[in-house]
């Protein structure tokens, strides 16, 4: 074994780890060497947006000791930052550790005199991104992998705006997170006094704010019946999603009985992910045997939405994050301007592998289309940078992530299930399918089809696959991708457009990020981005072509699929 790796095993092997940590990685030196160099052979990385990792003992694993020394380093931050009191909301979602990691840095928090607000039980992302604005608090963590398997967590960082860690803070409090050597160094306890319980009342103030948003409250009212059904698939959605829901004005709503508890195992489904099909099967079956107008299904941490509806044949379909973007921020600057609501300086921001149908429709209602990485962060950080200047009305990204009005600072699906049930009721008000109301959108503006691959390359061989792909693609970018050229590089790590016919560069202005994107002669995209959260490289395409008439649609998406294929087989993905 590699001396750097067993010298951190040797340290793990005696006080102060505890007795059950101590028999962990013996039990792992005797049967399982490669667990054991796994779970060594670095520090979990304290990124850009905090911790996630395989649940386990070791550095490179999420326990008590690794959540610990995060936040003792995040602590050291926060003192520096600021001066007199500095307030903490913690939050936590239904996975397994997820109370016990929020207790642990909850604990080391009110060690170091910071005052800590700390949800009684579990609780959606977007709550606690509200709670910091809500209760002027500096900062918030909420311990969630979000829709990772069951063997991960992780723990997420927050500023005072209530949005996930930008520069400087970021990496700021890497640098200080990486400053501490020891768990010597923690304050693990001592300072119970600091944390408060809450609960039912920042419930009501997020609800209350979530209502506001309502844009057709009377057709609700009037779709008051529209059949629901409704899946946390065992995650913390369960906890406001029906009130919410209640509180528009729908009393049909069916909550899948088989993925309702929270349960950190996710016992009915392989990823608890409405990304997933599989994910979602229980709720097709359920909407399919209730004949139900819509299926929404929220991941464990309750901030990504997954919808299905009746196509144009009656058969239950899953729409992507792309499609249910473009229906909401349709819907949303549509009746905004039909209800007198729009503002001059509103605009909308999706990030840069989200689908340019939004630019279109956005440009033709006169609404800025901002786009910016992904991570719901960049929004927040836009907003915060335009803050009195503009009026943001919503935000989105195509895997599942949605944001409406200007209270939560990042992705939200407790609002977005309330919005897109307004949507889905507006549409039956106008005699629509929600189907039907996105082919509308497509013969107006244009048929937009989006599609992703992600290609997973785990432990330390597959970071340096992930790594040598996107050099190659880099250093010798394809000349022509499915017979058509590619007329322009969008290199987001250098910053750089390059107009591969010309040669010309002109700059992005954006952070540096690992993305690469190749534009097409005929308008397709193919964007390449390793993810920031999983063993994953995940290839984005998009293509494009007009869209005569809702009798043309089979054909022209035919087309579209065809020609995605290609784009993939002539990749060699």
């Amino acid at each position: 074994m590699d001396a750097n790796i067993q010298s951190k095993v040797e340290g793990w092997l005696q006080s102060p780890f505890d007795a059950e940590t101590i028999a962990a990685v013996k039990q792992l030196q005797s049967g399982s060497p490669d667990e054991l160099a796994d779970a060594f052979y670095r520090n979990l990385e304290f990124g850009t947006g905090g911790l996630r990792g395989i649940m386990g003992v070791g550095t490179n694993r999420m326990n008590k000791y690794t959540v610990g020394m995060a936040t003792q380093g995040f602590a050291n931050y926060l003192k520096q930052s600021f001066t007199g009191e500095i307030k903490m909301a913690i939050a936590h979602d239904s996975r397994n550790n997820s109370r016990f990691f929020a207790e642990v840095a909850a604990n080391v928090m009110a060690a170091n005199g910071i005052k800590v607000f700390l949800f009684e039980s579990l609780r959606p992302t977007p709550e606690l991104s509200f709670t910091i604005r809500h209760l002027q608090a500096q900062a918030g963590i909420v311990c969630t992998a979000s829709h990772n398997p069951k063997e991960y967590n992780g723990y997420k960082a927050y500023w005072n705006d209530g949005a996930q860690l930008v520069s400087p803070h970021d990496k700021n409090v890497i640098r200080e997170v990486e400053k501490i050597a020891s768990i010597d160094e923690v304050k693990w306890n001592g300072g119970e006094h600091n944390i408060t319980i809450i609960g039912k009342e920042v419930d009501e103030a997020y609800l209350q704010e979530l209502q506001s948003l309502s844009i057709n409250p009377g057709i609700n009212k009037e779709q008051h019946d529209l059949k629901i059904v409704y899946t946390p698939i065992h995650g913390t959605g369960i906890m406001l999603v029906p009130e919410i829901l209640k509180r528009y004005g729908f009393n049909n709503v069916h909550i899948v009985a088989a993925q309702a508890n929270p349960d950190g195992n996710f016992p009915t489904v392989v990823y608890p992910n409405p990304e997933e099909s599989e994910a979602m099967s229980m709720g097709l079956q359920q909407a399919k045997e209730l004949d139900a107008d819509i299926l929404l299904g929220t991941d464990p941490d309750a901030d990504r939405v997954g919808i299905a509806v009746k196509n144009l044949e009656g058969e239950w379909i899953l729409l992507n994050g792309n499609q249910t973007a473009a229906l909401l921020f349709n819907y949303i600057i549509e009746q905004r301007k039909a209800k007198g609501l729009a503002q001059p300086n509103d605009f909308v921001c999706k990030t840069v592998v989200t689908s340019e149908l939004i630019d279109v429709f956005a440009a033709a209602h006169n609404i800025k289309c901002y786009n910016v990485l992904t991570g719901f962060k960049w929004i927040a950080s836009l907003i915060h940078q335009l803050e009195g200047k503009e009026n943001f009305i919503c935000g989105g990204e195509e895997s599942y992530g949605y944001m409406i009005g200007n209270n939560v600072r990042d992705k939200d699906a407790v609002s977005s299930v309330a919005m897109i049930c307004e949507m889905a009721a507006f549409a039956k008000h106008s005699g629509k399918s929600l189907f039907e109301q996105l082919i509308d959108v497509y013969t107006k503006y244009g048929f937009f089809k989006e599609h992703l691959i992600s290609i997973t390359r785990k432990g330390m061989k597959g970071a340096e696959e992930i790594a040598a792909m996107m050099q190659g693609y880099r250093s010798n970018p394809p000349s022509t991708i499915n017979g058509a050229k590619v007329v322009k590089l969008y290199d987001y790590q250098t910053q750089k457009i390059t107009d591969l016919e010309t040669g010309a560069t002109t700059t992005i202005d954006l952070p540096v990020s690992n993305v690469l994107q190749f534009v097409l002669a005929d308008g397709s995209k193919i964007s390449a981005r390793p993810s920031g959260t999983e063993p994953k490289i995940k290839f984005y395409f998009s293509v494009q072509a007009p869209l005569p008439s809702k009798a043309d649609f089979h054909t022209v998406e035919n087309a579209l699929d065809a020609k995605i294929k290609g784009i993939i087989t002539d990749m060699k993905l």
